[in-house]
Parts: C-alpha cells; sequence; structure tokens
C-alpha cells in the first residue's frame, strides 16, 4: 500500500446539534443545541464563518436557561 493515497474525507458542514431538539418557551433557544429557530433553519445556507461566530456564542447562551427547580429530587429532599 502507497502511504501517500489520499483519504477520501467528507465534507460535511459542522453543525453543534446533539439531537436534543426542544425549544425552550421563554428563551426561545433550543435546549440542546442554544441555537435559535431561526439560525437552525438557516445553518445548511450560511457560511463557515456565520456558522463559527454563532458556535463560539453558544457557550453563553446556555445561562439563559434557567436550570429546573423541583420535581421528584426536591419533594424527597423536602420529605
Amino acid at each position: 500500500m502507497n502511504d501517500n493515497t489520499p483519504v477520501w474525507t467528507r465534507d460535511e458542514i459542522e453543525s453543534p446539534c446533539v439531537r436534543i431538539c426542544v425549544v425552550h418557551p421563554e428563551a426561545r433557544i433550543c435546549t440542546g443545541c442554544f441555537r435559535t429557530i431561526d439560525e437552525i433553519s438557516q445553518w445548511s445556507k450560511m457560511s463557515r464563518e456565520d456558522r463559527r461566530e454563532i458556535m463560539e456564542a453558544l457557550p453563553d447562551r446556555a445561562s439563559l436557561l434557567r436550570k429546573r427547580r423541583g420535581g421528584r429530587s426536591a419533594r424527597l429532599k423536602r420529605g
């Protein structure tokens, strides 16, 4: 086998999608990837630079989603 043989790679669009597609009712962003509905729908049409810019901003958006308080674990702590 020749070590200089080029390896075929796919040119897929980079995406922050984690396949948890639920839109937060107040923040209006996906709770999985933190993109807006408009960003998700336009993702494949955006330039690589635009997608990169959005991906760099995503970690800051996580703070927009308040963590749930309560639920089963909170009831158990009260009991």
